[in-house]
């Protein structure tokens, strides 16, 4: 493929630091865009996503579906010659199996408090 063709993104951390830029085909999608920040994922940072569906993308105030390629992600603006396209990444861990309740007893049941107000 050309090199005129690929596009540049890259990808601002929730600190702000990026990952990227990276060159990428237009029929990229954005599954793969999403496996490639897992793999290069800073290992200094304290939220470390563990897959790719703990990532979300968004560009232009867009949260990206993964099977949409890059080229329908663009925003028309973006169609400037040799411009950098930033995408923001949220990590959104999956959520793990929900945890056994603990029954409340009697003397571990929540105090309720009572307000009253009197008026003279």
């Amino acid at each position: 493929m050309p090199e005129e063709d690929l596009v540049e993104l890259k990808f601002r951390l929730y600190d702000g630091s990026d990952v990227g830029p990276f060159q990428y085909s237009p029929t990229a999608t954005v599954s793969m865009l999403k496996e490639r920040i897992v793999s290069e994922w800073p290992k200094d940072k304290k939220i470390v996503p563990k897959s790719a569906s703990d990532i979300k993308l968004i560009n232009a105030g867009k949260i990206l579906e993964n099977g949409k390629t890059v080229a329908q992600c663009k925003a028309p603006f973006d169609d400037l010659p040799k411009s950098v396209i930033t995408m923001h990444v949220v990590v959104q861990p999956s959520p793990t199996k929900a945890r056994p309740e603990k029954k409340i007893e009697k003397e571990e049941a929540p105090q309720r408090s009572f307000c009253s107000c009197t008026i003279m």
